[in-house]
Protein backbone atom coordinates (compact mmCIF):
# COMPACT_ATOMS: atom_id res chain seq x y z
CA UNK A 1 0.00 0.00 0.00
CA UNK A 2 1.23 3.41 -0.96
CA UNK A 3 1.88 5.39 1.91
CA UNK A 4 0.67 9.11 2.47
CA UNK A 5 3.28 12.81 2.78
CA UNK A 6 1.92 14.77 5.30
CA UNK A 7 2.67 18.42 5.91
CA UNK A 8 2.71 19.51 9.92
CA UNK A 9 2.23 22.98 10.77
CA UNK A 10 2.58 25.15 13.91
CA UNK A 11 0.21 27.83 13.45
CA UNK A 12 1.93 30.53 16.02
CA UNK A 13 4.51 32.03 14.09
CA UNK A 14 4.46 30.11 11.79
CA UNK A 15 1.04 29.89 9.75
CA UNK A 16 -0.08 33.42 12.05
CA UNK A 17 2.16 36.07 12.26
CA UNK A 18 1.57 36.43 16.29
CA UNK A 19 -0.22 34.60 18.47
CA UNK A 20 -4.04 33.52 18.29
CA UNK A 21 -4.34 33.21 22.23
CA UNK A 22 -2.66 36.53 22.10
CA UNK A 23 -5.26 38.18 19.89
CA UNK A 24 -8.08 36.28 21.88
CA UNK A 25 -6.42 37.68 24.86
CA UNK A 26 -6.66 41.11 23.61
CA UNK A 27 -10.37 40.90 22.60
CA UNK A 28 -11.24 39.50 25.75
CA UNK A 29 -10.09 42.99 27.60
CA UNK A 30 -11.88 44.71 24.55
CA UNK A 31 -14.87 43.28 25.68
CA UNK A 32 -14.63 43.52 29.22
CA UNK A 33 -14.34 39.70 30.13
CA UNK A 34 -11.62 40.51 31.78
CA UNK A 35 -10.39 42.93 33.94
CA UNK A 36 -6.94 45.50 32.86
CA UNK A 37 -5.88 45.13 36.04
CA UNK A 38 -5.49 41.18 34.94
CA UNK A 39 -2.72 42.92 32.61
CA UNK A 40 -1.37 45.37 34.07
CA UNK A 41 -0.48 43.31 37.77
CA UNK A 42 0.49 40.28 36.04
CA UNK A 43 1.23 40.30 32.14
CA UNK A 44 2.15 44.32 31.30
CA UNK A 45 6.00 43.98 32.83
CA UNK A 46 6.96 40.92 30.78
CA UNK A 47 5.26 41.96 27.47
CA UNK A 48 7.42 45.44 28.25
CA UNK A 49 10.65 43.96 28.51
CA UNK A 50 9.85 41.43 25.65
CA UNK A 51 8.62 44.34 23.22
CA UNK A 52 12.08 46.68 24.52
CA UNK A 53 14.69 43.41 23.73
CA UNK A 54 15.30 43.35 27.28
CA UNK A 55 13.56 40.30 28.06
CA UNK A 56 12.35 36.73 26.73
CA UNK A 57 9.56 36.57 24.65
CA UNK A 58 8.44 32.64 26.52
CA UNK A 59 8.45 34.47 29.83
CA UNK A 60 6.09 36.82 28.82
CA UNK A 61 3.99 34.29 26.62
CA UNK A 62 3.86 31.69 30.00
CA UNK A 63 2.68 34.46 32.45
CA UNK A 64 -0.23 35.18 29.40
CA UNK A 65 -0.83 31.98 29.33
CA UNK A 66 -1.35 31.72 33.32
CA UNK A 67 -3.30 34.80 33.43
CA UNK A 68 -5.56 33.77 30.55
CA UNK A 69 -6.60 30.29 32.06
CA UNK A 70 -7.34 31.82 34.99
CA UNK A 71 -9.24 34.13 33.40
CA UNK A 72 -11.32 31.43 31.65
CA UNK A 73 -12.99 29.79 34.78
CA UNK A 74 -15.92 29.95 34.95
CA UNK A 75 -16.73 31.75 31.51
CA UNK A 76 -18.86 29.44 28.74
CA UNK A 77 -17.45 28.38 25.58
CA UNK A 78 -20.34 29.70 23.69
CA UNK A 79 -19.08 32.89 24.95
CA UNK A 80 -15.47 32.43 24.12
CA UNK A 81 -16.34 30.99 20.46
CA UNK A 82 -18.23 34.26 19.77
CA UNK A 83 -14.90 36.41 20.89
CA UNK A 84 -12.49 33.55 18.86
CA UNK A 85 -14.80 34.15 15.47
CA UNK A 86 -14.66 38.13 16.14
CA UNK A 87 -10.69 37.27 16.13
CA UNK A 88 -10.77 35.53 12.80
CA UNK A 89 -13.13 37.66 11.34
CA UNK A 90 -10.59 40.92 12.02
CA UNK A 91 -7.24 38.97 12.66
CA UNK A 92 -7.53 35.71 10.57
CA UNK A 93 -5.63 37.14 7.52
CA UNK A 94 -2.78 38.25 9.45
CA UNK A 95 -0.56 34.91 7.75
CA UNK A 96 2.68 34.62 6.67
CA UNK A 97 3.05 34.81 2.88
CA UNK A 98 5.78 31.59 3.01
CA UNK A 99 3.18 29.49 5.04
CA UNK A 100 0.02 30.78 3.20
CA UNK A 101 1.50 29.53 -0.45
CA UNK A 102 3.08 25.92 1.35
CA UNK A 103 -0.14 25.07 2.85
CA UNK A 104 -1.74 25.62 -1.01
CA UNK A 105 0.91 23.69 -2.35
CA UNK A 106 0.44 20.57 -0.31
CA UNK A 107 -2.89 20.74 -0.41
CA UNK A 108 -2.50 20.82 -4.21
CA UNK A 109 0.02 17.86 -4.09
CA UNK A 110 -2.94 15.79 -2.16
CA UNK A 111 -0.42 16.05 1.20
CA UNK A 112 -2.45 15.21 4.63
CA UNK A 113 -2.21 19.12 5.50
CA UNK A 114 -2.22 19.21 9.84
CA UNK A 115 -1.59 21.07 12.51
CA UNK A 116 -0.44 20.57 15.60
CA UNK A 117 -1.06 23.69 17.63
CA UNK A 118 -0.38 24.58 21.51
CA UNK A 119 -2.81 27.37 20.90
CA UNK A 120 -6.72 26.42 22.53
CA UNK A 121 -8.88 24.17 20.70
CA UNK A 122 -11.53 26.66 19.90
CA UNK A 123 -8.94 29.03 17.75
CA UNK A 124 -7.45 26.48 16.11
CA UNK A 125 -10.54 24.52 14.85
CA UNK A 126 -11.57 27.80 13.22
CA UNK A 127 -8.13 28.92 11.61
CA UNK A 128 -8.05 25.32 10.41
CA UNK A 129 -11.63 25.77 8.89
CA UNK A 130 -10.33 29.00 7.39
CA UNK A 131 -7.62 27.76 5.52
CA UNK A 132 -9.24 24.75 4.70
CA UNK A 133 -7.41 22.27 7.07
CA UNK A 134 -9.06 18.94 7.94
CA UNK A 135 -7.67 17.56 10.60
CA UNK A 136 -5.67 19.45 13.84
CA UNK A 137 -4.46 18.67 17.62
CA UNK A 138 -4.56 21.54 19.89
CA UNK A 139 -4.41 22.14 23.17
CA UNK A 140 -7.82 21.17 24.96
CA UNK A 141 -9.70 23.87 27.18
CA UNK A 142 -11.75 21.32 29.42
CA UNK A 143 -15.15 22.39 30.15
CA UNK A 144 -17.78 21.21 32.68
CA UNK A 145 -20.94 19.86 32.08
CA UNK A 146 -23.04 22.68 31.68
CA UNK A 147 -19.71 24.00 29.36
CA UNK A 148 -17.98 26.18 31.64
CA UNK A 149 -14.32 26.64 31.22
CA UNK A 150 -12.70 24.32 34.33
CA UNK A 151 -9.72 25.79 34.31
CA UNK A 152 -7.90 22.75 33.28
CA UNK A 153 -5.66 22.58 29.87
CA UNK A 154 -4.75 19.24 28.59
CA UNK A 155 -1.48 20.87 26.73
CA UNK A 156 -0.55 20.39 22.98
CA UNK A 157 2.91 22.29 23.27
CA UNK A 158 5.41 19.82 24.88
CA UNK A 159 7.25 17.41 23.56
CA UNK A 160 5.59 14.30 24.81
CA UNK A 161 2.02 15.06 23.86
CA UNK A 162 3.21 16.33 20.09
CA UNK A 163 4.91 13.15 19.76
CA UNK A 164 2.06 11.03 20.59
CA UNK A 165 0.18 13.29 18.12
CA UNK A 166 2.46 12.90 15.19
CA UNK A 167 2.26 8.88 15.94
CA UNK A 168 -1.36 9.15 16.10
CA UNK A 169 -1.66 10.79 12.80
CA UNK A 170 1.05 8.45 11.09
CA UNK A 171 -1.09 5.36 12.23
CA UNK A 172 -4.72 6.83 11.06
CA UNK A 173 -3.10 8.19 7.29
CA UNK A 174 -0.55 5.57 6.66
CA UNK A 175 2.10 8.21 6.47
CA UNK A 176 5.46 8.17 5.31
CA UNK A 177 7.67 10.19 7.67
CA UNK A 178 10.97 10.28 5.70
CA UNK A 179 8.77 12.07 2.97
CA UNK A 180 6.16 14.26 5.18
CA UNK A 181 7.56 17.88 6.15
CA UNK A 182 7.22 19.77 9.57
CA UNK A 183 6.86 23.85 9.78
CA UNK A 184 7.41 25.46 13.20
CA UNK A 185 9.17 28.65 14.81
CA UNK A 186 9.82 27.40 18.25
CA UNK A 187 11.55 24.29 20.34
CA UNK A 188 8.11 22.95 20.74
CA UNK A 189 8.50 21.93 17.52
CA UNK A 190 11.86 20.06 17.62
CA UNK A 191 9.45 16.77 18.00
CA UNK A 192 8.09 17.60 14.99
CA UNK A 193 11.21 18.60 13.28
CA UNK A 194 12.72 15.10 14.12
CA UNK A 195 9.90 13.20 12.95
CA UNK A 196 10.14 14.60 9.31
CA UNK A 197 12.46 13.99 6.57
CA UNK A 198 11.54 17.65 5.63
CA UNK A 199 11.84 20.73 8.88
CA UNK A 200 11.44 24.21 7.55
CA UNK A 201 11.61 26.81 10.48
CA UNK A 202 10.21 29.94 9.82
CA UNK A 203 10.94 33.04 11.50
CA UNK A 204 13.04 30.21 14.38
CA UNK A 205 13.90 31.74 17.71
CA UNK A 206 16.84 31.69 19.21
CA UNK A 207 16.89 29.06 20.80
CA UNK A 208 15.72 26.56 18.13
CA UNK A 209 18.12 28.00 16.27
CA UNK A 210 20.81 26.90 19.12
CA UNK A 211 19.37 23.26 19.39
CA UNK A 212 18.64 22.65 15.83
CA UNK A 213 23.15 23.35 15.27
CA UNK A 214 23.92 21.23 18.35
CA UNK A 215 22.23 18.29 16.73
CA UNK A 216 23.86 16.72 13.41
CA UNK A 217 20.88 15.40 12.55
CA UNK A 218 18.95 18.43 12.13
CA UNK A 219 21.86 20.52 11.11
CA UNK A 220 21.88 18.97 7.93
CA UNK A 221 18.02 19.18 7.01
CA UNK A 222 16.56 22.00 8.54
CA UNK A 223 15.75 24.89 6.62
CA UNK A 224 15.41 28.15 7.46
CA UNK A 225 13.17 30.75 6.37
CA UNK A 226 12.85 34.53 7.18
CA UNK A 227 10.30 36.29 6.24
CA UNK A 228 10.81 39.99 6.95
CA UNK A 229 8.95 43.29 5.26
CA UNK A 230 8.18 41.68 1.42
CA UNK A 231 11.88 40.17 1.38
CA UNK A 232 11.02 36.05 1.75
CA UNK A 233 14.84 34.58 2.86
CA UNK A 234 16.24 30.72 2.55
CA UNK A 235 19.65 30.37 5.19
CA UNK A 236 21.39 27.20 5.60
CA UNK A 237 20.95 25.98 9.19
CA UNK A 238 24.67 26.43 9.72
CA UNK A 239 23.68 30.45 9.44
CA UNK A 240 25.70 32.48 12.08
CA UNK A 241 23.61 33.56 14.92
CA UNK A 242 24.61 37.45 15.77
Amino acid sequence: MTKNIAAFFDIDGTIYRDSLLIEHFKMLLKYQYIDMTSWELKVKEKFSKWENRTGDYDDYLDELVRTYTEALKNFSKSDMDFIAKRVMELKGDKVYRYTRERLLFHKNENHKVIIISGSPDFLVSKLAIKYGVKDYRASIYKVNKNGIFTGEVVPMWDAESKQKAISDFVKKYNIDLKKSYAYGDTTGDLTMFKNAGNAIAINPAKKLLEKIKKDRSLIEKVKIIVERKDVIYSLDAKVEIL
